[in-house]
């Protein structure tokens, strides 16, 4: 009997399709974007925006905008939120993604990448399910409290337009928050950066961008 090991790893159960997809790019992928790769490797990476997006699975901010890679600076977290400007001892994750792209990488654009039917805000509006009491809850209510404020005060009761209203709330409270960052207001000042909002229906597809106050479906 052969007591060496197979010399070919095996993936785990449920990770066959990732590994396989793996291959494919390596396959075909990437002898296409080698140069790509090489070059960005070489000069580092210089995106042209920052994106804070929600952790669903269902919206990939490089799909929706359809980017090579090393053109977006991705953030993603729960509800797409920015926490106020709290330089303090505890972990901020989003901030520090924050500080690394405005004064280190210098992008000349953040975008705020809301999306419908976000899991965040509903256990915002209607309760949090079990599992969720140690992060989720206190992140949400914590940063997004005033956008669901906002939405009870202005919105009809029924649940589906409520919902809608504070995804597109949280969109702008998160822009608000940005601006708390002093390194961000003071670029905005020069000129340098700008600010941008927006959100994604999965269901239809359309990316609805937030001017002037009002969100408007690009087609």
């Amino acid at each position: 009997m052969n007591s060496h090991p197979s010399m070919t790893p095996q993936a785990p159960a449920g990770l066959e399709d990732l590994f396989a997809g793996y291959q494919r790019f390596r396959a075909e992928v990437w002898p296409e974007r080698r140069k790509l790769f090489e070059a960005l490797a070489r000069d580092g990476q210089s995106p042209r925006a920052l994106v804070i997006a929600c952790s669903d699975s269902r919206v990939d901010p490089a799909m929706v905008f359809n980017a090579a890679p090393g053109e977006l600076f991705i953030v993603r977290n729960v509800a797409n939120l920015v926490p106020p400007y709290k330089p303090d001892g505890d972990y901020h994750g989003t901030s520090a993604a924050i500080e690394f792209a405005v004064c280190v990488l210098e992008v000349p654009r953040i975008i705020v990448l809301g999306h419908a039917m976000c899991g965040g805000v509903r256990a915002l509006l209607n309760g949090f399910p079990d599992g969720t009491r140690d992060f989720v809850q206190p992140w949400m209510t914590g940063i997004a409290a005033e956008a669901r404020r906002r939405t009870l005060a202005c919105t009809p009761v029924e649940a589906e337009e409520a919902q809608a209203q504070c995804e597109l709330e949280t969109v702008k409270l998160s822009l608000r928050n940005l601006l708390t960052f002093p390194f961000v207001a003071e670029r905005i000042a020069s000129g340098s950066l700008t600010l941008h909002g927006g959100s994604f229906d999965i269901r239809t597809g359309l990316w609805s961008r937030l001017v002037d106050g009002q969100f408007t479906p690009i087609a």
